[in-house]
């Protein structure tokens, strides 16, 4: 759906019955599901984030919605799996969300074939909760140049992740189709992560996908500002200066973003519902 036109989704009313199932959700991942590009000081964690926005519309449409977040940034599929898998089995979930790996396909060398067996084993023990299990494919990069080389991989590992949904019944959230966000101003500064355009994008589709109706509409970014192709340059260098040489001194000392970080939502908790005239992301419309 183009980026500009609002969907007519109703409103719930709290007279109507309950407009979905679920009352614990339980996001695991990296720092995709923590929120990390969507700031937020008021939240812990500071980050906001598309599985926030998505518990907050789940959380106003049915009572004794409680919503724990595991996710902790800088984490490659095998930490995800030994720190989040049991403690999100042990949460008791009735909807969980999956998005592993993206950490791990971006590494020279990785193997999407060898990711996704490792994927496979967290939806495998997931799934018999009974739980939903959403799980995400990756973002196109194609429109990318710094990662438009990685297309090849994100896309073997995403057919990898359609036939695993296909074995164990999960919901697929996807990204790869998601145009809207393929385009600059979707992102943060490191080019890497969602802003709270992108963030808020991904929580619709989830939504969409979810089939819960929701009065979210499209966030309207502002329009591409002219630049020189000298000023292009300088800009890029910057960003690698800021953004991809920390990242390779991290690789390079086997360090990560995440360590000494914490999930930011361990236990399950209603979801608080950031007020509207204070969070100009929550605003219809709103050019931010």
């Amino acid at each position: 759906m183009p980026a500009h036109e609002p969907e007519n989704f109703p409103t719930p009313d709290a007279t109507d019955q309950p407009t979905h199932p679920w009352r614990r959700f339980v996001a695991i991942g990296d720092s995709f599901t923590e929120g990390v590009g969507d700031p937020e000081p008021r939240l812990d964690g500071g980050y906001r984030g598309w599985a926030d926005r998505v518990a907050e519309v789940l959380g106003s449409q049915v009572p004794d919605f409680a919503y724990a977040n595991l996710a902790v940034r800088g984490r490659l599929i095998a930490p995800i799996i030994a720190e989040q898998v049991e403690p999100a089995l042990a949460l008791k979930p009735d909807l969980v969300t999956l998005c592993a790996g993206g950490n791990d396909i971006i590494r020279p060398g990785a193997d999407p074939d060898a990711v996704a067996a490792q994927f496979e084993d967290a939806v495998a023990r997931l799934s018999q909760s009974g739980a939903t299990i959403v799980i995400f494919t990756g973002i196109d990069v194609g429109w990318q140049p710094v990662f438009r080389a990685m297309r090849g991989k994100i896309a073997i590992y995403n057919e990898n992740l359609r036939a695993i949904a296909d074995r164990y019944d999960c919901v697929v959230a996807d990204q790869w189709g998601l145009k809207e966000i393929q385009d600059a101003r979707f992102f943060d500064a490191d080019r890497l992560h969602l802003n709270p355009l992108g963030h808020h994008e991904v929580a619709r589709m989830v939504l969409r996908t979810l089939n819960v109706s929701n009065d979210l509409v499209p966030m309207q970014p502002d329009p591409f500002p002219s630049t020189t192709w000298r000023t292009a340059r300088v800009g890029d260098f910057v960003w690698a200066r800021s953004h991809l040489v920390p990242w390779v001194l991290r690789r390079l000392r086997h360090q990560s973003s995440g360590d000494n970080v914490t999930a930011k939502r361990p236990e399950p908790l209603p979801m608080e519902i950031l007020a509207p005239g204070q969070d100009p992301n929550a605003q219809p419309g709103k050019t931010v």
